[in-house]
């Protein structure tokens, strides 16, 4: 240490130490390994760096700070408020802030480059940012006579002397780029190297709009996020329905497609992919880019979906052994999979599990991270196809259960999509056994004044997922529907709520006044079909609490956009999960688009989720001995065997009684009183 040298500590990292006066803050932050973001060199360009002086007495570090133990506001800094605005109350540009005394400096959570991204939904993991494409501003030297070396010999030249980047390599499309870039006097360019090897991009000037897709292609929707790849921030996100629906409601109806039609596979390839294009021109238009913009895509699909987006033949899923083409994560070129983004745009697909675990459940146990708790966390991705993961910091057990669409108003007599007018909430008076119901678009219950004229645009059109949930359970609280499902017609002499229909009986959840609309009703296979969904997803939980050797579970996840919006206890009372203290029952969002976000943005998660991924332990639904004995007393309400304490204890259980079934004349059914015994 001089003796003229001055003392800074940088905060919130505390590293400190002694500069020359006259010392540019981002040099000293530098030379002390702090955390401070740049992309133009220290050019006052891109206002990554900003930092702000700590003002006071700090004994422990024997440093009294002040604003004026800084350089005054430089030329470059006012030039840079003309150009993009003001800075914040306080900030400056560390690259043009030099050190005249000691000082104490925070540097910002935006201006560090591997900041943590806080998410808004409880009990998930922050993200840490540390993207795989970065961005660099150089200027290269202009050619000459006496040097024969090519633009690109000069860019590499230029990139090591002023960020220390060595072993590049230049993607062959980006060497026109680079020609039409260097047209600029300055010979100033950005440039986005991905992985620290490749070069996927080239800008005149500075380019400061990076930008990244998270996506989770579900077989029934198809979801997505444009990211700032700089700051991590969500800036647009965008839904579609998956067009392949029209070739088949559920996965394997797609894939017996295939079978059926030589042509099928490019069909439903080229249908997926379009949508995708789609979504990308929707985003970037939203946030005011360019799909050019677009430089990295990280993506989850279940095996088929994710066959099929890569242009894979999916005919190998549908039977046993189920063989996956490749279970690896896949980084390509996202222009060899006929995505429109930056012609170098990287495509990265998280890996898949098993035959029918994907690469988004994949994505929830990266979001979710069930595997370094101690407690016993069951997470289930409520789908066409749902995923289903058991594990503590010991064991991680995953499967996929075939539930079919019922959960998503799919063959049910009154089901439609979550769109306004469908019913989504239900509770039925057990005394009077009449319903009052909410409906998407309107905050009011039906039986509320001012519901009607709410609902006078679109009327009340029918029931979606969360809506079947509750009604069912309801139903079979009130005591409408025995433990195996039989809706009890001997209640029409006291509602006209219960009608015959046919040899069965059906429940009106809603009476439309327009005779050329039909009634809303709950009809016996409707009850049977939510029945078949729910024993099968109960069925593969119990077979993972088998093999993990548990009878109870300490909390449960319910992720995905269903398990966003159904109700906890109803879902619990209809048996779709297990019994749970009803408090550690929560929903987790879309955690397979979240564990996409994770991927997309750091990119230590890719190595992360491939070490999780390979202590997994498959288990395989399809060819599992018990499951069918599980999915028998699964059928039951909410099971015909399994206790229910924790549920019980919080929702009062309906009076026993004996109902016979009508469309099984010789069985009969008895219903138990489900009193946690």
């Amino acid at each position: 240490m001089a003796e003229d040298d001055v003392k800074v500590l940088f905060m919130p990292s505390g590293r400190r130490g002694f500069f020359p006066r006259g010392t540019p803050l981002l040099d000293a932050a530098r030379s002390l390994g702090v955390d401070i973001d740049s992309v133009c060199g220290g050019r006052g360009l891109c206002g990554r760096c900003q930092i702000s002086c700590v003002t006071g007495s700090f004994a422990k570090h024997q440093i009294e700070s002040n604003v004026d133990h800084l350089s005054p506001f430089s030329v470059t800094e006012e030039k840079f408020e003309e150009r993009k605005g003001p800075l914040k109350e306080s900030r400056r540009l560390s690259c043009h802030t030099t050190l005249l005394d000691d000082a104490v400096i925070d540097v910002p959570a935006e201006s560090q480059v591997h900041r943590q991204i806080v998410r808004k939904e409880m009990e998930s993991r922050d993200i840490r940012l540390d993207t795989a494409t970065r961005l660099y501003y150089v200027q290269i030297e202009a050619p000459s006579l006496e040097d024969p070396r090519g633009e690109m010999q000069f860019l590499f030249e230029a990139l090591e002397r002023e960020w220390g980047v060595t072993g590049l390599t230049l993607a062959n499309s980006q060497l026109h780029a680079l020609q039409a870039a260097l047209t600029r006097e300055d010979r100033g360019i950005t440039v986005a190297v991905y992985q620290e090897h490749l070069i996927t991009g080239i800008w005149p000037g500075l380019f400061d709009q990076p930008r990244g897709i998270a996506i989770d292609v579900g077989s029934t929707t198809v979801a997505a996020h444009l990211c700032d790849l700089n700051t991590g921030e969500v800036l647009a996100s965008a839904g579609v329905m998956n067009p392949q629906i029209r070739y088949g409601e559920d996965l394997m109806s797609r894939v017996s497609y295939v079978m059926m039609h030589p042509e099928g596979a490019e069909l439903l390839t080229s249908a997926i992919r379009e949508a995708i294009n789609g979504l990308f021109v929707e985003l970037t238009s939203e946030a005011s880019n360019q799909v050019e913009d677009i430089l990295e895509i990280a993506l989850v699909a279940n095996p088929i979906m994710h066959h099929i987006v890569l242009g894979i033949n999916p005919v190998n899923l549908g039977t046993a052994p189920f063989a996956l083409t490749t279970s690896d994560a896949i980084d390509t070129r996202a222009a060899e999979m006929g995505l429109s983004a930056h012609p170098e745009a990287r495509l990265y697909c998280l890996p898949c599990i098993a035959g029918h675990v994907g690469a988004d459940a994949a994505g929830v146990i990266l979001a979710e991270a069930p595997d370094r708790h101690e407690d016993m966390t069951l997470v289930v991705d409520v789908g066409t196809n749902a995923e289903i993961v058991l594990a503590n910091n010991k064991r991680l057990l995953v499967c996929s259960s075939p539930t079919g669409p019922a959960f998503e108003g799919a063959q049910i007599s009154s089901g439609q999509r979550a769109t306004i007018g469908a019913i989504e909430r239900v509770k039925i008076n057990r005394d009077t056994l009449e319903p009052r119901f909410k409906c998407i678009g309107s905050d009011l219950w039906s039986d509320e004044p001012g519901f009607t004229e709410a609902m006078a645009g679109t009327g009340v059109t029918g029931i979606c997922g969360s809506g079947i949930i509750e009604v069912v359970a309801e139903m079979y609280l009130a005591g409408i529907l025995s433990t195996d499902g039989v809706v009890d017609g001997a209640l029409a002499e006291r509602t006209q709520r219960i009608k015959a229909d046919g040899r069965t009986f059906s429940y009106v959840l809603h009476e439309s006044s327009d005779p050329e609309v039909s009634d809303v009703l709950v009809t016996q296979n409707d009850v049977r079909q939510i029945q078949l969904a729910k024993a099968a997803l109960y069925a593969g939980i119990k077979l993972l609490m088998d093999e993990m050797g548990v009878t109870t579970v300490d909390r449960i996840r319910l992720a995905g956009a269903f398990g966003s919006h159904i109700s906890v206890s109803h879902a619990m009372v209809l048996g779709l999960i297990p019994d749970c203290d009803l408090e550690q029952v929560t929903s987790a969002g879309n955690a397979a688009g979240a564990g996409a976000r994770m991927a997309l943005l750091d990119r230590n998660a890719r190595l992360e989720i491939a070490a999780t991924i390979a202590k997994a332990e498959r288990i395989e639904t399809a060819v599992a001995a018990d499951f069918q004995a599980h999915f028998v007393g699964a059928m039951g309400l909410p099971h015909q065997s399994d206790p229910f304490p924790n549920l019980f204890s919080v929702v009062a259980p309906p009076e026993a009684k004996v109902v016979e079934s009508s469309d099984a004349p010789k069985r009969r059914r008895r219903r138990n009183s489900r009193t946690g015994a």
